[in-house]
């Protein structure tokens, strides 16, 4: 059995090499050709959950759990932890345990990045980041490798947090200009492409169709119904909305409101997976948004595997 910690993950993941995955996965969801339970998750106290995410395929066989601790934040600990576990797909023994945040984060990057790819503009160059947690870092790195981003605006609700994610960003990404924005209205004026990984209840953009229109969103952070990031004012300037699993859109608020109150219709939504062999019409606004699913993680972890047993990296347990 294979152990794989974060360090040894960052060691061999190559981000575009993990991009071709997620669309290789979306590609086989829309094929139906895998078994994927429902999401277990339990919610405890309102701010403890605890998501168990079983997947299985021909070829890869394998369970997610991660806890998510919103409060772990202010605490200096990170928001997400958990493990991801490969099982044989011939004995069903389990070959691996590999650290699942690590994993969570790369592949959360990879989809989001899926996003960009598909439903922006080849020639964007600005990109703002709403959340300054470790996803809001991966989708930054992505973002980077899927766009020529010259400049990145941030903006976080405790500015202290803001300022510290922007000077890791200028040590990850040395050739881009990193500025914190002072409020949701600057970031939007100073950027194409926005990018929102927070857990809020309530929008974290303004309300103000002019603001919205002809930006490309891309939605990661509300996975419940008791969250959603993005406006009223949003869902009126979009014709179509792309989404990553038709689950989606009974999974979070960001679909769940809007088809509630008629700011959209079902059929405007589409899983991205559809589209990836086609050319989208990325002019005007757009938005894409993903909730995740236990079939990313198992692909993307066996590639992770299988490229730290080729090149010995990794510890084998009794």
């Amino acid at each position: 059995m294979l152990y794989l910690s974060s360090n040894d993950i960052e060691k061999v993941i190559n981000h575009e090499e993990v991009v071709e995955i997620i669309e290789s996965a979306m590609l086989l969801y829309e094929t139906g050709n895998f078994t994927q339970p429902d999401r277990i998750t339990v919610n405890r106290k309102d701010k403890e959950t605890y998501l168990y995410m079983p997947c299985f395929t021909d070829e890869v066989k394998g369970t997610k759990i991660l806890t998510l601790y919103a409060e772990n934040a202010q605490k200096g600990i990170p928001t997400i932890q958990g493990v991801m576990l490969l099982n044989d797909v011939q004995t069903g023994k389990i070959n691996c345990i590999m650290e699942g945040s690590t994993l969570t984060a790369y592949r959360t990057g990879a989809v989001g990045s899926c996003g960009i790819k598909h439903t922006t503009p080849k020639n964007v160059t600005t990109l703002g980041i709403v959340g300054t947690g470790i996803q809001g870092y991966y989708q930054c790195l992505y973002a980077c490798k899927i766009r020529n981003i010259k400049q990145i605006t941030v903006f976080d609700i405790f500015k202290d947090k803001a300022e510290e994610f922007k000077k890791r960003l200028e040590n990850a990404l040395p050739n881009v200009s990193i500025r914190v924005a002072d409020s949701t209205e600057e970031l939007l004026s100073n950027s194409e492409v926005i990018v929102t990984v927070t857990t809020s209840p309530n929008p974290v953009l303004p309300n103000d169709a002019d603001l919205l229109r002809e930006k490309h969103f891309i939605g990661i952070g509300s996975y419940k119904p008791t969250m959603q990031e993005y406006p009223q004012a949003l869902f009126e300037t979009v014709d179509n909305i792309f989404i990553d699993v038709e689950f989606a859109k009974e999974e979070t608020g960001d679909l769940i409101n809007p088809l509630r109150e008629g700011w959209i219709k079902e059929n405007q939504i589409h899983t991205l997976g559809k589209y990836l062999d086609k050319e989208i019409n990325v002019d005007g606004t757009t938005f894409y948004k993903s909730v995740g699913m236990a079939l990313f993680d198992i692909t993307v972890a066996d590639y992770i595997y299988n490229k730290a047993k080729k090149l010995g990296i990794g510890i084998e347990l009794e």
